[in-house]
């Protein structure tokens, strides 16, 4: 039977791989999660090891002088300040890692490696892209683009896997809904406390993002269809040496879900929540003196493929942007807001630094951008994979085990 190696252990995406293999321990009897701490309890069949990412492979080496594993999930993420930092700092823990493995002997035993990357795969944070994304889109290595570290993790797999004859499998989630404490890209947790403050503050409930994007599509991946996706993957013989999209099969937007997040916090949506910010697909934002336009690069990913795709001198090809009716960092440092959540946050007996930890500046990219993002599973599809979600249901239920964590108060009876 299998046993698993797993990196990243407590992030929104590696924690619901280990509890996914965690919950199958006659299928996976032994299940190594490796990070810097270990922050809850596990099933039996996982053993917790201390691992530093960032440190060189001779340490790294000698924090896993136990640990064997047939399959490695490498889940970790460490965000940095620029692209050039990500690049080299992620690439550096995965290429450190393997080579630790190497070091260690353990890669000896190892099948398969599955790589957890994301849409940053395709642009998405640099503007409008291709859509459908689909796997075989070329990758965004031009000139005037930014170093994309998910190209450098990718080569650096590739090269290695290569080297040992051990098979790779990659994934490409989006706009990940799941539960984790202190994760750079929580969308969860922010959306809920901006909800559930706005409620206590006595308000309706305001989209802060853009009004382009609220009437747009957008794909998003749940955690724990992920986690069943990469086991799967793990075992399937069509998906070896293979990238794959991953998120929820639906198709989704923030017109259809903003309403029910309003109704599960007993609220209603304001109904001219854009009247003052949005005049015109000419004009573009008025009186935006909370909120703001942040310009994104001056080619947007889609404009490298506008050529072939007929699509010159379309205004789809001129530079996105980030546009917020409500600036969620300046928003979430006033003093209303503060108040507000100390008292609900003493009447409820919810976790006090909770305001502070949350993720807005991302919640702010993920609900401002004036473009829709679009991911593909036809090849996921064709490969055999048949999982799905509502991504309703799947940002309801993160919203449940929210409550259960006291970060967020119980759904409005």
């Amino acid at each position: 039977m299998p046993s698993a190696i797993v990196t990243g252990a407590t992030g929104i995406l590696g924690r619901e791989i280990v509890f996914e293999l965690g919950r199958h321990p006659q299928q996976w009897p032994t299940v190594h999660a490796l990070s810097r701490s270990r922050k809850e309890d596990y099933p039996s069949n996982v053993v917790h090891s201390h691992i530093d990412l960032t440190s060189s492979a001779d340490d790294m080496a000698n924090d896993l002088q136990n640990v064997r594993g047939e399959y490695i999930f490498f889940a970790a993420y460490l965000q940095q300040d620029t692209e050039q930092g990500n690049w080299d700092v992620n690439g550096a823990m995965l290429d450190n890692f393997l080579q630790a493995l190497a070091k260690t002997g353990a890669i000896k035993n190892v099948k398969r490696i599955i790589l957890v990357t994301g849409c940053k795969q395709y642009g998405v944070h640099l503007g409008a892209t291709k859509v459908p994304m689909t796997e075989d889109d070329k990758w965004l290595t031009g000139d005037d683009r930014p170093p994309n570290f998910y190209y450098n993790q990718q080569n650096i797999l590739h090269r290695f896997c290569k080297e040992h004859d051990i098979e790779w499998t990659v994934t490409y989630p989006n706009d990940v809904i799941g539960y984790a404490e202190g994760n750079f890209m929580n969308l969860s947790t922010a959306v809920g406390l901006y909800a559930a403050i706005s409620k206590e503050l006595g308000q309706e409930l305001v989209f802060p993002g853009s009004p382009e994007f609220y009437v747009r599509f957008d794909s998003f991946t749940d955690s724990k269809l992920h986690a069943q996706f990469c086991a799967w993957a793990a075992m399937e013989p069509r998906a070896a040496n293979q990238a794959f999209n991953v998120v929820n099969g639906d198709a989704e937007s923030w017109q259809h879900m903003w309403p029910k997040v309003a109704s599960y916090f007993g609220m209603k949506v304001k109904p001219d929540q854009f009247e003052t910010a949005w005049s015109s697909k000419v004009a573009g934002y008025l009186g935006m003196d909370a909120g703001g336009v942040q310009n994104l690069q001056d080619r947007p990913p889609i404009a490298d493929f506008a050529n072939s795709m007929g699509l010159k001198g379309h205004p789809v090809t001129h530079q996105s942007r980030v546009e917020q009716v409500i600036d969620l960092v300046k928003w979430s440092q006033r003093s209303d807001v503060k108040k507000g959540w100390k008292t609900l946050a003493e009447r409820e007996g919810l976790k006090k630094d909770a305001l502070e930890k949350a993720t807005w500046t991302f919640l702010g990219f993920v609900l401002g951008r004036n473009y829709e993002v679009v991911v593909s599973m036809s090849k996921a599809r064709k490969a055999g994979w048949t999982g799905y979600i509502d991504t309703w249901e799947a940002l309801e239920g993160v919203f449940e085990e929210l409550a259960e964590a006291k970060i967020l108060p119980k759904r409005d009876s």
